[in-house]
């Protein structure tokens, strides 16, 4: 007898298939959420995804002050300029728009900041910074320590002796005091000249740093000639050589500016002490006695602020004739 063989589709193998399938349904709800675990698990956090995206971008600052960095824009265009300008003319050069720079200007107005000349449009600085200045703890010390010493080395020598600063290509003077004499010369308090042609100027430039003297060297020759600067750093070489700056009728015929400088513990000068001897037929202290005094006023600063102030030759000699003589 030959017995047939069950076919593959039978009822055998549809009951494993369905039993399969069944099992199959069975698991998918678990192999969902296996999937979906394993998913959130390789997803980067939001706030580490927003770290990665950052890491290749420029860094902003943290904080912004759009309105004062305007405010201060305007500022040091003002200081930069000779005359006078009008909001739109601060504008123009700012490249901003009248509307968001008047606006500060009217704020740096009422605040007393900027001013406007009597009958003018035009805006140009008040002093309101420079008083600031010497509200600056620095400025404050250097003027405490050095008035008492000026005010008796000027009665000694019966000259004007005045204290100066580099105030960027500048000189001001910070602190000053008048000749006991009838007659004298002096420069008032507040008084800014080039620092390329005053004793004190080329003196603040001969004893500063290395990478502050470069700069200035640097910053003073994109408008002086050539022949100018040259000149100047020869001179600088030559009055830091003798350690002081003595020059005869540079600013007035008649006055022999001499300059000493006021050194600090690394042998920069902060600041200079400048006598502008004026002769006199009256005079009652010859010059070299009054050269001597204001070294020994320099020296006694100098000590003061921690450096130290070597003593020149005497007779004092000049160093040489104004820049482009």
């Amino acid at each position: 007898m030959t017995t047939a063989k069950r076919p593959s589709g039978g009822k055998g193998a549809g009951e494993a298939g369905a039993g399969q399938q069944a099992a199959a349904l069975a698991d998918e709800p678990v192999a969902k959420a296996a999937k979906s675990k394993a998913a959130k698990a390789e997803k980067p956090a939001p706030k580490r995804a927003a770290k990665t995206a950052a890491a290749g971008k420029v860094v902003k600052p943290a904080y912004s002050a759009p309105a004062l960095e305007k405010g201060l824009d305007v500022l040091e265009l003002l200081a930069s300029l000779s005359e006078g300008v009008t909001p739109s003319q601060i504008a123009q050069q700012l490249g901003r728009s009248l509307q968001e720079v008047y606006r500060v200007v009217v704020a740096l107005e009422r605040r007393g900041y900027i001013q406007r000349p009597p009958g003018e449009e035009s805006l140009v600085l008040s002093t309101k910074l420079h008083d600031l200045s010497y509200r600056y703890p620095p400025m404050r010390r250097l003027i405490d320590v050095a008035r008492p010493v000026i005010n008796r080395a000027s009665i000694e020598a019966y000259q004007a002796f005045h204290l100066a600063v580099l105030d960027g290509l500048s000189i001001r003077v910070v602190a000053q005091v008048d000749s006991p004499a009838p007659l004298g010369f002096r420069l008032r308090v507040g008084t800014q000249n080039p620092a390329i042609r005053t004793a004190s100027g080329r003196l603040l430039i001969a004893y500063q740093s290395p990478s502050m003297q470069e700069w200035l060297f640097e910053a003073i020759g994109q408008t002086a000639p050539k022949s100018e600067m040259d000149w100047l750093r020869k001179r600088v070489e030559v009055v830091r050589s003798v350690g002081y700056e003595m020059i005869v009728g540079e600013a007035l015929k008649g006055i022999t500016d001499i300059s000493f400088p006021i050194l600090d513990a690394e042998g920069h000068a902060p600041a200079v002490i400048t006598m502008p001897f004026l002769a006199s037929a009256t005079e009652k202290v010859p010059m070299e006695d009054a050269t001597r005094i204001l070294y020994e006023a320099a020296a006694s600063i100098t000590t003061l602020f921690g450096g130290h102030l070597a003593e020149p030759r005497f007779p004092l000699a000049n160093t040489g004739g104004p820049v482009g003589g």
